[in-house]
């Protein structure tokens, strides 16, 4: 990973760089401009020590607009993670769907959710941090949504061993249980300004999961 750039602009640049940064804010969609806010509270303050005042001070907007957009705060946190769920099980179709040979297609799919875990890390951080705080009718929900995702991850796992392609000594549960278990995880340790790019940790990471399939 290309590091860190340490040279900061002058004092002119730095200003109008600020000016453009609350432009950019004014034309960003509230509903956007919201997440966005939450989700940097939920990361820095946590999802309890996190105010609805607070979240509708940053974003400037009044608790009316936030209201009309999201019913409450257990609906920003739900929503910080599902909107990433919808990404990787949009992803996760598509390859799956896909007429390539079922070895590369679930290394592709263990490849992407690392890649768009790492790239929404604070949602994720977020999300299993505080998804006992959801409300029943919400945390059954997420549950739900994940486990669409897991089945037809699942599934590329279990026709591999249908064709003889992967071993079957180790059910298809429990291969798709620990590979999660690794992704779940990488909020607890991944830095972007560690060594490895996101694109490195899912290389490896699916290298291990064919690996760990193959007769």
């Amino acid at each position: 990973m290309a590091a860190r750039n340490t040279a900061g602009p002058e004092d002119g640049d730095r200003g109008r760089s600020r000016e453009h940064g609350r432009d950019q804010d004014r034309e960003t969609p509230v509903p956007q401009r919201l997440l966005a806010v939450a989700t940097r509270l939920f990361a820095e303050r946590g999802y309890d020590r996190t105010s609805v005042q607070e979240i509708v001070e940053a974003a400037g907007v009044t608790k009316g607009a936030l209201y009309h957009y999201f019913g409450s705060k257990d609906d920003l946190l739900h929503e910080v993670y599902a909107r990433m769920l919808r990404l990787q099980q949009q992803r996760l179709d598509a390859v799956a769907g896909s007429d390539a040979p079922v070895e590369e297609r679930l290394r592709a799919a263990a490849a992407d959710v690392v890649v768009t875990t790492i790239e929404n890390l604070d949602d994720a951080m977020i999300f299993f941090r505080s998804m006992h705080q959801l409300s029943p009718e919400k945390y059954k929900q997420v549950r739900a949504e994940r486990r669409r995702y897991h089945e037809r991850f699942r599934a590329l796992v279990e026709e591999g061993m249908r064709t003889g392609v992967f071993a079957t000594a180790t059910p298809a549960d429990l291969v798709v249980d620990y590979y999660f278990g690794s992704v779940h995880h990488l909020s607890t340790w991944y830095r972007a300004d560690g060594p490895l790019t996101p694109h490195q940790v899912a290389d490896h990471l699916a290298d291990l999961l064919l690996r760990s399939l193959r007769p």
